[in-house]
């Protein structure tokens, strides 16, 4: 079977391992070469890792899993395009201009699913530190209230009191938002992407409505949560805001490190 171009970039960005840079990487190499996705996968662990600079963790994967790879990629292409699922890589012209602009180290890929105008909106994101107080936690949705009601589209995740304090409150207004997760898009929305992604929400809409909101996720489908996924998604999170309030900021944790890649990347940042 003849593997396309893109088949292929999508097989390396659902490699354990392999980021952004590397897939950027690897298909400059080969076409330097003129070598083709099939030769590619016959390398052995140490082609991959000396000629391309990949990690042991993404060498080992391929040649363990190169046959699965290949095999389970056509299945998953058809169920994505029959449920409207886009999916773009970094190398793609779609991919979100905002990602590569704030993150050093972008995700490979990120799946889309829903109203994906708004990637084009005036964003904002309210962002806090774990464990916020009962008092944070109402500025949270108070600084959430001000930007959805000045015509602003809120980013946000799903699944930490932090995130689901402003995740709602677009929905009591009819407003569109951004969810970013922090695994695949069937753990949260479910098998036929039909369910809102946390139970408040379900409280003000039951069934998740593509036509209003986005939901972005830079993990494969159907994947579960793993140890660093919430520092990506925090990290996603803030990429695609213009505007970033803070809440709560630890010294010396994710937030901190994201309000200073915020201030290098030229979005507007504010403590609270």
């Amino acid at each position: 079977m003849s593997i396309s171009r893109r088949t292929f970039t999508l097989i390396l960005a659902m490699t354990p391992g392999i980021g952004g840079r590397s897939v950027v990487k690897v298909l400059a190499r080969n076409d330097l070469l003129s070598r083709t996705p099939e030769e590619f996968f016959a390398l052995s662990e140490e082609a991959y890792r000396e000629e391309y600079g990949l990690l042991r963790k993404a060498a080992e994967y391929l040649v363990n899993h190169r046959e699965t790879l290949v095999k389970e990629i056509e299945p998953m292409e058809k169920r994505l395009e029959t449920l409207d699922v886009r999916w773009t890589v970094i190398t793609d012209a779609g991919y979100p201009e905002k990602i590569e602009q704030f993150d050093p180290d972008p995700p490979a890929m990120v799946f889309l699913y829903g109203n994906t105008k708004l990637l084009n909106a005036k964003t904002f994101a309210v962002l806090s530190s774990r464990h916020a107080s009962e008092y944070q936690l109402s500025e949270i949705e108070r600084l959430t209230e001000e930007g959805v009601l000045n015509g602003e589209v809120l980013v946000t995740g799903h699944d930490r009191p932090e995130y689901q304090r402003s995740a709602v409150v677009p929905l009591r207004w009819g407003a569109p938002r951004i969810l970013c997760l922090d695994r695949g898009l069937f753990q949260v929305l479910g098998e036929d992407l039909r369910n809102e992604a946390f139970r408040m929400a379900r409280l003000w809409r039951y069934e998740f409505d593509p036509t209003t909101d986005l939901v972005i996720s830079p993990f494969r489908p159907e994947a579960k949560f793993v140890g660093v996924n919430n520092q990506v998604r925090d990290r996603l999170v803030a990429s695609l805001a213009n505007r970033l309030e803070l809440v709560n900021v630890r010294p010396g944790g994710n937030m901190e490190k994201i309000e200073k890649l915020a201030a290098k990347a030229g979005r507007v940042v504010k403590r609270v």
